[in-house]
């Protein structure tokens, strides 16, 4: 992406806001030096350690490889749980040493450890889980919204700040290794797991995880990418098996970890539970080794997820290179990566070259990410700067679904009543292995999940950050548990804000209706005041019977540490909300791809496969190809000002696809926009929907102003795969080009005519001739 000079003073003082070092307030007067926008986008999308496949990375790999023992070795690739699970095994389960090693170095409440070889200055490998936020069982942290939050914001350095902070907190506790960086596409809108993920496109999940991934890497930490590969939903997760053809595996999930390892070099990768097409992820020499490791040329390590490996010499042929989280999760209870591949070894069944490649590309991330040179120290944290990183995410995360009448911003409001959500206190946040225990501790102890489990509010209270913001106003607060209740509340007052909540969390999956009285409360309170605003705290996607009975809706998400006052500084028009949804939001069951989730409700560990008839037609790409109306559609969100789309272009030049198109902010106020780019194939293509998301920008713009949006098309995104050929092909045909605000909201900017090209699968890219 590059950007016009035009914008460039903007584009600056809007990356300063994002960071803190500049208020709203000084946003349109601020006149400080100007550092060219194009770096700092840059280095959200470019790793700024040596990449993995640098020679001088390599050459030390092998050296320290080479004064490796085979009990060294043998250390590097199997990992543990956390010290205090340890302590639980039977006497003997594990090695002598590497429990010593554990107790002495290992981090309580970790998500794992694997030990080092400390003669040669190899460092333990501390693990911990940090979607959103360091996990450490016990221990308060800084939670930023959710993954499928910042994707919302379109802007990959938003992810890129957040995961620096989150790097910078995961040193402060000593951790190396961060298990992030969520890419599964949103291919089932009921998947538990959709609020740790980025959405539902390819190319918008590869640059907001990649923007993480390059901000924690950054930091010199080793940064995974996970779940690989279609771990698409949460039911029998273990067992499921996802069956899919290699062409639409290629241009949907896989196409989104292809791009994302090419944007931010991760130098661990984390195979899935579930089994894909009859294959454990673990263990599956197709996904693994034919393609990870082969076309798309990883150079880092993977590792498992905890309680994946079902094998000691398949999943190591296969491309399993370190066991970790042993023994933990339902898992089988064997170290296969210990005593298990040290038999294998010792027969001859497995190659010791074998093991040689697994611990030379652990090394390998471990050199280039820098944990040989750079170990973290335990030491403060600057919370309250950490605290303004999650605010500034939150706020750029709010999407507006909603306004008729323009009825917010409410700063006019004179008496207003908030309803139910736990308002009072805190904001909700997604459970699993991504949940931060936040900073001040959970707002609402007690509250319980329908799946039994306490839920954790984040202490930051709508209520009271409106109450600030509007200290004029009346502001009373109803618990929204009854609803007979909360309409005569919200009768009583010139305003009723309800917040509802839809929780989510890994193990689980569930249906998009709301939980509880929530629905009948919204209908309730609007009956009774039309001028009613609806406040979601959600994973993902929802049904709305009662859109049509309320003016306003506001999609929060699980809006992170500072979220209370994000949705307040947004309902109060502090913020200009700029969010673009990047999930369809379906309009009923009857609009989705699967009728049901497969094994559903079933005892946990019962087999089930669900086949992806689907294929890549996911998303907005469904409702297109299907000639369907979602609720919402993809890249959708308001602002409380206007943009124009004026000048726009579609040109090939050098054999790429070049297009650009200028918006106006034509409203009385500053905002955000964001362009999105369509390109719709002739009908000889053989795309799985008749358009695809080519290029997105996020554009600032003050009022009357102007700025121009630019992308370079990647060819992958013109092509289809063909697994006969074993290449990208681009079929010869005029392609249009649609740009506009949303998937549903685009005007034709041009038409190229792109001759066949054909190119083999193992490049990103065709070379010259081809």
């Amino acid at each position: 992406m590059a950007f016009s000079r035009e914008k460039d003073t903007l584009r600056h003082r809007v990356w300063l806001l994002v960071t803190g070092l500049l208020t709203v307030s000084a946003l349109a007067t601020s006149a400080m030096a100007q550092a060219p926008a194009e770096t700092t986008l840059a280095a959200t999308q470019m790793p700024s350690t040596p990449r993995l496949n640098d020679p001088a990375v390599e050459a030390r790999a092998k050296a320290l490889l080479a004064q490796l023992s085979l009990a060294e070795k043998l250390r590097l690739v199997m990992g543990y749980v956390d010290v205090d699970e340890l302590k639980k095994l039977p006497v003997g389960t594990i090695p002598d040493d590497v429990l010593a090693d554990a107790l002495r170095e290992g981090i309580r409440g970790s998500a794992g450890y694997v030990p080092g070889v400390a003669r040669l200055g190899i460092a333990a490998q501390q693990q911990t889980d940090a979607a959103m936020g360091v996990r450490v069982k016990g221990v308060e942290r800084t939670a930023l919204p959710s993954s499928l939050a910042i994707a919302a914001s379109f802007d990959p350095r938003v992810a890129y700040l957040g995961g620096q902070m989150i790097a910078d907190e995961a040193r402060a506790t000593g951790f190396n290794v961060l298990l992030a960086g969520g890419a599964n596409l949103a291919r089932e809108p009921r998947n538990g797991r959709n609020f740790e993920y980025a959405g539902e496109d390819p190319l918008l999940a590869a640059t907001m995880v990649s923007g993480q991934i390059n901000g924690i890497q950054s930091r010199h930490m080793i940064s995974t990418f996970k779940h690989y590969a279609l771990n698409d939903q949460e039911s029998q997760r273990t067992t499921l098996d996802a069956k899919i053809d290699d062409k639409a595996m290629r241009q949907s999930d896989l196409l989104a970890f292809e791009l994302l390892i090419e944007r931010s070099d991760p130098g661990s990768a984390m195979c899935g539970y579930n089994l894909v097409n009859g294959d454990w992820a673990c263990e599956n020499d197709h996904l693994l080794t034919g393609l990870l490791k082969g076309d798309f040329g990883f150079k880092g390590y993977v590792m498992s997820d905890w309680g994946a490996v079902h094998s000691s010499h398949k999943a190591a042929m296969a491309g399993l290179d370190q066991q970790t989280g042993y023994d933990c999760c339902g898992g089988d209870h064997i170290d296969h990566f210990g005593r298990a591949l040290r038999a294998d070894l010792m027969a001859g069944i497995t190659p010791m070259a074998r093991l040689d490649d697994m611990v030379r590309r652990i090394l390998r991330a471990m050199v280039a990410k820098g944990l040989l040179d750079d170990q973290p120290k335990v030491g403060p944290i600057d919370f309250a700067a950490h605290a303004q990183v999650a605010l500034r995410a939150a706020e750029a995360s709010m999407v507006l679904l909603k306004n008729d009448g323009d009825l917010l911003p409410l700063n006019h409001a004179a008496s207003i009543v908030i309803i139910g959500g736990h308002a009072d206190v805190g904001v909700l946040s997604g459970a699993g292995s991504s949940a931060v225990y936040p900073v001040g501790g959970n707002a609402a102890p007690g509250v319980k999940t329908p799946w039994g489990r306490e839920a954790i509010y984040m202490p930051s209270s709508p209520l009271a950050s409106l109450r600030q913001m509007l200290p004029k106003a009346q502001i009373d607060y109803d618990a929204g548990t009854d609803a007979t209740v909360a309409a005569k509340a919200a009768a009583a007052h010139g305003l009723a804000i309800v917040f509802v909540n839809q929780w989510s969390a890994e193990e689980h999956d569930h249906e998009l209706a709301l939980p509880g009285n929530q629905d009948a409360l919204i209908t309730a309170v609007a009956a009774a005041n039309p001028h009613t605003v609806v406040v979601l705290e959600n994973g993902g996607a929802l049904y709305m019977p009662w859109l049509g009975q309320v003016p306003a809706v506001l999609e929060a998400w699980y809006p992170g540490i500072r979220g209370g006052q994000a949705i307040a500084e947004v309902l109060t028009g502090k913020i200009n909300p700029s969010g673009r949804l990047p999930i369809s939001f379906p309009a009923g069951p009857e609009q989705l791809a699967h009728a049901t989730i497969a094994g559903m409700g079933e005892p946990d560990k019962t087999p089930v496969s669900v086949t992806y008839d689907e294929g890549a037609t996911i998303g907005y790409k469904w409702y297109e190809e299907k000639g369907l109306k979602p609720l919402f559609a993809f890249g959708h969100g308001l602002s409380y000002t206007r943009f124009e789309m004026g000048e726009a272009s579609a040109k090939l030049t050098e054999g790429a696809l070049r297009l650009s198109a200028e918006f106006r902010n034509v409203g009385g106020r500053e905002g955000g926009v964001t362009p999105q780019f369509y390109v719709k194939a002739p009908g000889n293509a053989g795309w799985e929907a008749p358009r695809r998301l080519v290029g997105f920008e996020p554009i600032a713009l003050t009022a009357g102003a102007s700025g121009r949006a630019q992308t370079t098309v990647d060819n992958r995104l013109l092509a289809t795969y063909d697994p006969v050929t074993h290449s990208w092909n681009i079929a010869t045909g005029d392609y249009e080009v649609w740009c506009g605000e949303a998937s549903d909201k685009t005007r034709l900017i041009g038409t190229v005519h792109l001759a066949e090209r054909r190119w083999p699968a193992s490049q990103a890219t065709p070379q010259e001739g081809t």
